[in-house]
């Protein structure tokens, strides 16, 4: 979807669908993911931003392989990864690297620091253990921990102290690409800064590539290259984040751009309170799947399903009506 930039990973036409029980005796298939493209390029961050419930949590563990896909193409460095079973992955796992939304509960807590680091060097690695210690020493160093915490356990730090040792231990084996899931939602705000600039300071110096999954706009905008809003499943904006925040053009978009208070705008207007929560993925409508909560729905937004189209150069949006709002 862009020009100039070297693709790093390709996600292409990838479903994923769960059998789910309703009733007694009867089940149903729960479209998590539908028809999601977008790529991630080399060295960029791409936030993948929308409400609870949209499957963006699903598709960062589709790429990660805690979910095998239903339908559709992974590819990694050109190779398919989408339906490789665990098995199968040990030699792309030290490529892609997570960072989870609780830091607590991804730490195992009878272990010390020094551990939990070293682990995936023992696995990964021919380091030997001097090379190891001092590999967990610059990753220290790299995210704010003083040295001396490695011989403590998970719970005798902060929740941002156990952020900062997460996202070292997603770094230290130096991935091509991190999976940042709500990364900074269980912290406090006076932290949530502080975890931000740590990880974009970590993107300039080791060129990361990031996939940041979100569900707040405005942290979107300090931290991404593109921005991929999703809505029950599906892309349905994708472009820029200058490019985005300068001309949000589908009505969802408008809509989380217009929850974000600011001293003009302290509280969300009415008619956003007014359009309810997310629907169900279960028994998906032919049309667009946003008809009911817009504020701009015409009888056309009932019949068909919209495409993704360019809308402009590498800005894409799934609407029929652009350009009539």
């Amino acid at each position: 979807m862009s020009q100039g930039l070297k693709t790093l990973l390709q996600v292409k036409d990838v479903e994923k669908i769960f059998s789910v029980k309703v009733g007694t005796f009867e089940k149903k298939d729960l479209h998590a993911l539908n028809k999601i493209n977008f790529d991630i390029y080399q060295g960029k961050t791409l936030s993948l931003v929308g409400e609870s419930g949209c499957g963006k949590t699903t598709i960062g563990k589709v790429i990660l392989g805690l979910y095998q896909a239903t339908k559709g193409k992974i590819l990694f460095k050109d190779k398919d990864i989408a339906k490789l079973p665990p098995h199968k992955r040990k030699g792309i796992q030290k490529d892609i690297q997570m960072i989870f939304q609780d830091p607590y509960s991804s730490l195992n807590p009878r272990k010390k620091i020094k551990t939990i680091l070293d682990q995936p060097l023992k696995i990964h690695t021919n380091l030997t253990k001097q090379e190891r210690l001092e590999k967990i020493l610059q990753t220290c160093d790299d995210v704010g921990l003083d040295r001396s915490y490695l011989e403590r356990y998970p719970h005798q730090f902060s929740g941002g102290q156990r952020q900062r040792i997460a996202i070292a231990r997603a770094i230290i084996l130096r991935p091509e690409l991190i999976l940042a899931d709500e990364p900074i939602s269980a912290l406090d705000v006076s932290i949530q800064a502080q975890i931000l600039n740590l990880m974009m300071d970590l993107k300039d110096k080791y060129n990361l590539t990031t996939l940041f999954i979100t569900h707040d706009i405005s942290v979107v905008k300090h931290i991404s290259d593109f921005v991929a809003v999703m809505y029950l499943g599906e892309i349905v904006e994708y472009a820029s984040k200058k490019e985005l925040f300068k001309n949000p053009s589908h009505p969802y978009t408008k809509m989380l751009f217009s929850t974000v208070p600011d001293i003009y705008t302290p509280l969300a207007t009415d008619s956003v309170l007014q359009t309810g929560e997310i629907q169900s993925p279960i028994d998906l409508p032919k049309g667009c799947f946003f008809a009911k909560r817009c504020p701009h729905k015409k009888d056309i937004c009932d019949d068909a399903h919209p495409e993704l189209l360019e809308i402009s150069k590498g800005h894409f949006a799934r609407c029929p009506l652009i350009g009539e709002f």
